[in-house]
């Protein structure tokens, strides 16, 4: 059967399009808060649920072209991205723990961060090489097994030290001159990456600030243990690599691939491992990604449908139809870019989606074009840090074997984040740009 020509265009405005999103979030989030469970309703179930809804609720295109459309949004291009990265992450993890380096890397940390600054000192590494590298996903892949160790080895609750990785991804997602959101926003926006980082800076620094001194009130009751374990150098070595690699901003697929090398290499040189050992191990973390890749299919399936039927055109069309005055002007802006984050699980995607809206806006109310980025990078980063659904949630989730929502109440920055750009909207700060 020839593919209708006219699957992959966008049907006209519905709010109705986007209940399979309120089908997940009721049946996840809702269920799992009312039976005070995370655990109990399994994300990848929501996610067929919903998705087999989306599928249902599809009209004017056949059966067989509502799969299609389904399996076309799965397999974007993004989405496949994200997968190799999933499955190399999962590889390098895992080997790096058999081999000894997540050990290794813990023991030095504890050895050269006092008690009192351990949770300021992974923040702060968080915010520098998400920074440096322009990525959250590939923050979260090296730093979480790291943060682990330090929270068992000090007896920090573990959903409490992941966040803080998390919350430090997303303040490099959100600056850096090379991560997609500053790319994408400041091309939409026709602005200078250099201009948007200044005025970008300007919103997000206060809360980070605020988050960091947090961290150190809150590290003087860490304490470590009083007979630390003598440091193997040599098994710090792969994360040595990968971060060193991530800073000089070589791709994430090239940098994961050289860790898991390097973990192979040096655990055979050491003799903590053998060739099949190595091969094991890396299968093992492959296979441990198996949850993450279905739900990252299945998010993009149903996503691709909400699209199609009309959802994002219907969020546009609504929230810029009233918009009055600067100050709403800029509301409008944020809240088209989160709720199109929150249909797409992408904040590149949403910024991109909604960009030329948002130049509209901008254009029409003499907003500043510096601002108007900021506002779209930060408010996307905001939501794609703390929807439970977003590749770098699941990823962390994943990695810890945890659940995406035991995070979600520990992303201090994230908030800190969003509260902060809300009071610059309000407040009309930095001023020079409002």
């Amino acid at each position: 059967m020839n593919e209708n020509p006219n699957i992959r265009q966008q049907r006209k405005p519905s709010l109705w399009a986007l209940s399979p999103l309120l089908v997940f979030l009721c049946l996840y989030l809702v269920v799992s808060l009312l039976v005070n469970d995370f655990y109990k309703v399994p994300i990848t179930v929501a996610f067929v649920v919903s998705s087999v809804y989306a599928l249902f609720i599809t009209r004017g295109i056949t059966p067989a072209e509502r799969v299609t459309l389904f399996s076309q949004g799965a397999s974007n291009k993004n989405i496949m991205l994200m997968l190799w990265i999933f499955i190399l992450a999962g590889a390098f993890a895992q080997s790096a723990q058999a081999m000894g380096a997540v050990d290794a890397t813990v023991n030095l940390t504890l050895h050269l961060l006092p008690d009192q600054l351990l949770l300021a000192g992974i923040f702060l590494a968080a915010c520098f090489i998400s920074t440096s590298v322009g990525t959250s996903v590939g923050t979260i892949v090296a730093l979480t097994p790291v943060a682990l160790g330090l929270a068992e080895k000090t007896g920090v609750d573990i959903p409490f030290m992941v966040a803080i990785v998390v919350g430090g991804a997303f303040f490099g997602d959100n600056l850096s001159f090379i991560s997609d959101t500053t790319i994408a926003s400041t091309q939409t926006l026709g602005c200078e990456m250099r201009d948007k980082f200044r005025v970008n800076s300007r919103i997000v620094m206060p809360a980070a600030i605020v988050v960091f001194l947090f961290y150190i009130i809150e590290g003087y009751r860490v304490q470590t243990p009083d007979s630390l374990q003598q440091v193997e150098w040599v098994k710090v070595i792969p994360y040595v690599i990968v971060l060193v690699t991530a800073l000089m901003g070589v791709n994430v697929m090239l940098v994961l691939l050289l860790g898991i090398v390097s973990t192979g290499l040096l655990g055979m040189l050491e003799g903590g491992m053998d060739f099949f050992g190595w091969f094991g191990a890396m299968g093992q973390g492959i296979s441990g990604m198996g949850e993450l890749i279905i739900i990252t299919l299945l998010a993009g399936g149903m996503l691709e449908l909400i699209r199609y039927n009309g959802g994002i055109a219907y969020i546009i069309e609504k929230l810029t139809r009233h918009v009055n005055g600067k100050r709403g002007a800029e509301l409008t802006i944020a809240a088209l870019v989160s709720i199109a984050n929150c249909c797409t699980a992408n904040n590149t995607i949403a910024i991109i989606t909604v960009g030329p809206i948002a130049k509209d806006i901008t254009e029409k109310f003499h907003l500043d074009p510096r601002k108007s980025a900021s506002l779209l990078d930060t408010f996307s980063c905001l939501v794609q840090g703390i929807i439970p659904y977003g590749a770098q949630m699941l990823m962390a989730a994943e990695l810890a074997s945890l659940s995406p929502l035991s995070i979600i109440r520990y992303l201090y920055y994230p908030f800190c984040m969003g509260i902060m750009a809300l009071l610059c909207i309000f407040f009309r700060y930095p001023k020079r740009y409002s």
